[in-house]
């Protein structure tokens, strides 16, 4: 199928956190009737807009799509050969309105951040919810565009099968970051808004919902389509699996569619600061400091939890020195756990928001990537995997590359989830292979070298070797891993199809092209694809990369092997602190390494993928209510300063609309 070409200019992007498609199944006739209300309440105001053009064609358009817009938006395809082939194009679904569907118009070259983020006036926060399934009681309203859904969510669906969890990592990144980010959302509004995996009964249970009284029928016109597919029953209950796949999937050729429709500061003077001076503290003078709010052990504490009893004993358990006598003294030594779960409990319930397209978003923690693990919570990857049910899809993002982020995820959140992903994505732009390839430092704020925007295929194919070492160590979990290629204008047909080639040579299941930075989900139609048949065809169990049961040494030893160090180098201060925590009974937790995110080395200038260097390990601290053990590779600075020119230069407020202006 011929696609017109995409916009060519990509702009730095937004962040984003967990994502999630809509539970599959229509739930209880109360849900049923909750998207019903939603609806009625939105259909007389226009919920899609015309396309730009008669020349815009849409690839993949279901209806109705899980929560949220499509917009016009098409896929550059790549023609490299991969090992996969290609499945038939997705199928398409009947129409039906739906309260969260909306079309967006596309701009090229792509507007800046806060101008695409202006253009489209979110959904209320209720409508989005309904479409998930969840009821005034699940959720606690703040404003009209963002909700805490509550923790109880869980127990009304224990026994609700988990959908598929896909972990989103990169490869070494350039400072300028390589769309991690815009990838989770690109995949998730690609899932939600253009491939719908809802099941054949899920789907059939909304075409046909229960009465108050728990009986189905079908509509008349279902009737027609019954006797058009040869189907005598007029019962909704008497079909059977093959004629309700029958019934609900109409197949339909996308080409063949006709119808048209329309805070946290930083300040680096409060890095090391003396405080105990004023004349009431007189002899309790010390240094300290500050960090960012990200760094604090209690966000990891919130990223850890399963459930308000175990933040408690997370939160008491934290230990904030020691005795004179070697003694751990913690949060409840000091009596303030339980005032600090006051504090938190609020927190703990993730907050619901929505992408452009009106995809769901569970926003909840963002720990240090370094002295910290670096993922979203636990409690709202439960939530979502109950929340999208058997066939649904949750993407989560994992900080950094793969080696830090999804090393991080594997050994330290799965653990304490008991989650186990399906699929691993590993995030690569032309741009960041060329730099590992060889190329000139790539310097935040200074424009790009002529080699990072100009053809240079051997460039490329020498920074593969970075990706190839992320796909192996990523593939050693026991899961499918697929590359995404962030597509920039520059980078050309030859260069994308080195890396497809690269990574299939590798072993990643497949390597997809994206452009969803300037198309949203339909830009990561095909990313999807790969994702769904990762997901399907995943059958090893999850291997972690070290048994608890091994000593602190052992566990910072495999993670250096990992990186491709040939040995481990401990300072006096290392060797005292892990002797000190095992002294203590902490030994048996997991091993969270503060390194530099730009190498797999702790040196930052080597690229590539680096082997036979020696790890130094300059010192180990420990977050014990959290559950981990960080050492130290060099120097982490856990409170950011500002550059010589600032962002906030650019930033300001239109006094006549109260809109925001100058974000990146």
């Amino acid at each position: 199928m011929d696609l017109p070409a995409p916009p060519t200019n990509y702009p730095k992007t937004l962040t984003s956190p967990i994502l999630c498609r809509r539970r599959p199944d229509a739930g209880a006739a109360r849900r049923q009737e909750a998207i019903n209300n939603c609806a009625s309440r939105r259909l007389p105001r226009p919920i899609v807009s015309p396309p730009r053009g008669p020349s815009v064609r849409h690839h993949s358009l279901l209806q109705p799509a899980p929560p949220g817009p499509a917009s016009d938006r098409v896929i550059a395809r790549s023609s490299a050969v991969v090992a996969q082939p290609p499945l038939p194009p997705p199928l398409l679904l009947p129409e039906m309105p739906s309260p969260t569907i909306r079309r967006l118009d596309v701009a090229s070259p792509v507007p800046a951040d806060i101008d695409i983020a202006n253009s489209v006036e979110p959904l209320p926060i209720a409508d989005i919810a309904a479409e998930l399934g969840l009821g005034p009681e699940h959720y606690d309203l703040y404003g009209r565009y963002k909700a805490k859904v509550l923790l109880s969510v869980l127990d009304d669906l224990k026994a609700q099968q988990d959908g598929y969890y896909v972990v989103v990592g990169g490869i070494t990144p350039t400072p300028l970051g390589e769309g991690k980010s815009t990838t989770t959302v690109g995949l998730c509004q690609a899932l939600g808004a253009f491939l719908d995996k809802k099941s054949d009964k899920a789907l059939f249970n909304r075409l046909c919902p229960a009465n108050k009284e728990g009986k189905r029928r079908f509509a008349d016109v279902m009737l027609k389509r019954l006797t058009k597919l040869g189907i005598s029953k007029t019962d909704p209950n008497e079909l059977t699996p093959d004629e309700v796949r029958r019934f609900a999937r109409l197949d339909i050729d996308p080409e063949s569619i006709t119808w048209r429709r329309v805070m946290d500061v930083n300040d680096r003077f409060l890095r090391k600061i003396t405080i105990g001076q004023g004349p009431e503290e007189k002899g309790m003078v010390r240094e300290t400091g500050f960090d960012i709010s990200v760094a604090s052990e209690i966000m990891a504490v919130l990223a850890l939890t399963t459930s308000l009893a175990d933040m408690r004993e997370r939160l008491g358990r934290m230990v904030i020195g020691n005795s004179k006598s070697g003694e751990p003294i913690t949060a409840d030594d000091l009596g303030v756990g339980g005032a600090l779960t006051v504090l938190m409990k609020d927190a703990i319930h993730p907050t619901l928001m929505q992408t452009l397209e009106g995809t769901p978003v569970l926003v909840h923690a963002g720990p240090f990537a370094n002295i910290a693990h670096g993922n979203s919570s636990i409690v709202a990857d439960k939530i979502a995997l109950k929340l999208v049910g058997k066939g649904g899809f949750v993407v989560t993002e994992a900080g950094f590359g793969a080696d830090i982020g999804t090393e991080k995820f594997m050994d330290i959140k799965c653990r304490y989830s008991g989650l186990v992903p399906q699929c691993a994505i590993i995030v690569a732009t032309i741009r960041a292979l060329k730099m590992h390839g060889g190329g000139p430092d790539v310097v935040a704020g200074k424009p790009l070298d002529h080699a990072y925007v100009s053809e240079n295929v051997a460039l490329v194919e020498a920074g593969c070797v970075n990706l190839a070492k992320h796909i192996a160590n990523t593939r050693s979990y026991g899961v499918n891993v697929v590359v995404a290629i962030n597509k920039f204008a520059s980078d050309t047909e030859a260069e994308m199809n080195a890396v497809r080639n690269a990574s299939m040579a590798a072993g990643a299941f497949d390597a997809v092209v994206c452009t969803h930075h300037a198309h949203g989900g339909k830009g990561a139609v095909e990313l999807g694809l790969a994702v769904q048949r990762a997901c399907e065809s995943q059958l090893e169990p999850l291997k972690f990369l070290y048994p608890l049961e091994s000593s602190i040494k052992e566990k910072i030893e495999s993670i250096a092997k990992f990186y491709g160090a040939s040995g481990v180098e401990y300072s006096e201060q290392a060797e005292k602190q892990i002797e000190m925590y095992t002294k203590q009974g902490f030994s048996n937790l997991p091993i969270c390494m503060a390194k530099t995110q730009y190498s797999f080395s702790h040196v930052p200038s080597m690229k590539g993928a680096p082997t036979g260097f020696v790890l130094p390990i300059r010192d180990v601290r420990a977050s014990i209510g959290a559950g981990f053990i960080y050492p130290l590779v060099g120097t982490m600075s856990t409170m950011p300063g500002l550059p010589t020119r600032p962002c906030f230069y650019e930033i300001d407020v239109d006094t006549a609309t109260g809109k925001v202006m100058g974000l990146s």
